[in-house]
């Protein structure tokens, strides 16, 4: 009997070592996450209590509990796509978002859960059909980085052209649900008017469905022979655009690095590589002396007076003439 009681107060004892809550996260620490993962759901499967409360702490933060969704129709309010969601758990909030210029819808929304595990059931089957458009969801934490960019995606997405106006998009998913499971399809419509832009685009879940789509001969839909094609090959075909006559399409000139163009805002400081304002170098003292000032002008001479000379016949024949000589003066010969 005495060994019994020792037998008990040595567990007690040993169960007293690692009760502490330090001693035991020592011991968790050095742990993988998928062994912490399988240690804490078999306690939860065990434990009413602990599953709980694994629960409230998954639940506590909204970002494992909002959804994104992405593809919903013109159309769709918010209380349809919250009716969509609501058969995977109670939804704490849920709306489209709207243009605030437009009022119109912007073609996609989001779904808060009330639980995480409704969060989780809801991405086990990410499509759904809502007001003839599929729409797909992922969380919002990962915005567009979710399942439908994984790196086969340019091999499942398809372009389906030539279609007729009538075609919705809940036939267009029926016509292609043939060939393998869609992710994600719609029509192309315009925001404006809610018509048929007449192509749209087809998601498979598998590349092979991608290709059964492509190589089947018979694309007839709505008594039209319809195009299809990978998505990526038409997105990189060149779009020629018209302009009106009258449209002038400005162009940008190269210019000079340092500066301005004319349109373009520049911050106060100068432009690189030149400094304002340029300092301009001194010329050299000149070696020479500067010229003579300019003499004052002549003082003014008062006219001369000269006698009137009478104007006398010229004699006829020719006036006898007295040799000069040199400086004007006459030049007298010696008589012989």
């Amino acid at each position: 009997m005495e060994d019994l009681k020792k037998r008990k107060m040595e567990e007690m004892g040993n169960n007293r070592e690692f009760s502490t809550q330090e001693e035991l996260r020592s011991l968790l620490d050095p742990l993988a996450k998928s062994q912490l993962v399988d240690l804490l759901s078999r306690l939860g499967s065990q434990y009413p209590s602990v599953a709980e409360e694994i629960k409230s702490i998954a639940s506590s933060d909204p970002v494992h509990r909002k959804l994104f969704v992405r593809g919903l129709a013109w159309n769709t309010t918010s209380e349809t796509l919250c009716a969509a969601f609501r058969m995977h758990g109670e939804i704490e909030e849920g709306a489209v978002i709207y243009d605030k210029a437009t009022g119109k819808s912007r073609g996609y929304g989001f779904i808060t859960y009330k639980h995480m595990e409704s969060a989780d059931s809801a991405l086990r089957a990410p499509s759904k059909l809502i007001d003839g458009r599929m729409a797909v969801c992922n969380l919002a934490c990962e915005g567009l980085s979710g399942a439908s960019t994984t790196p086969d995606l340019a091999q499942r997405k398809l372009y389906i052209g030539g279609l007729a106006p009538n075609i919705t998009s809940e036939m267009l998913l029926n016509y292609f649900g043939r060939h393998g499971e869609i992710e994600e399809g719609s029509v192309a419509y315009d925001k404006d008017t809610n018509e048929s832009r007449g192509f749209g685009f087809v998601t498979y879940k598998t590349v092979e469905a991608a290709k059964k789509a492509i190589d089947d001969p018979q694309k007839i839909l709505g008594g039209r022979t319809i195009i299809v094609k990978l998505a990526d090959t038409h997105k990189g075909k060149p779009v020629q655009t018209q302009l009106p006559a009258t449209a002038v399409v400005p162009l940008a000139l190269p210019m000079a690095p340092g500066y301005p163009q004319s349109g373009k805002a520049y911050p106060t400081a100068a432009p690189a590589g030149y400094t304002y304002p340029q300092t301009v170098a001194s010329y050299p003292a000149p070696a020479y002396s500067s010229p003579a000032a300019a003499p004052a002008p002549y003082p003014t001479q008062p006219p001369i007076p000269y006698a009137p000379i009478a104007a006398k016949k010229d004699p006829q024949g020719i006036p006898p003439t007295t040799p000069m000589g040199m400086g004007g003066y006459p030049y007298y010969i010696g008589k012989q």
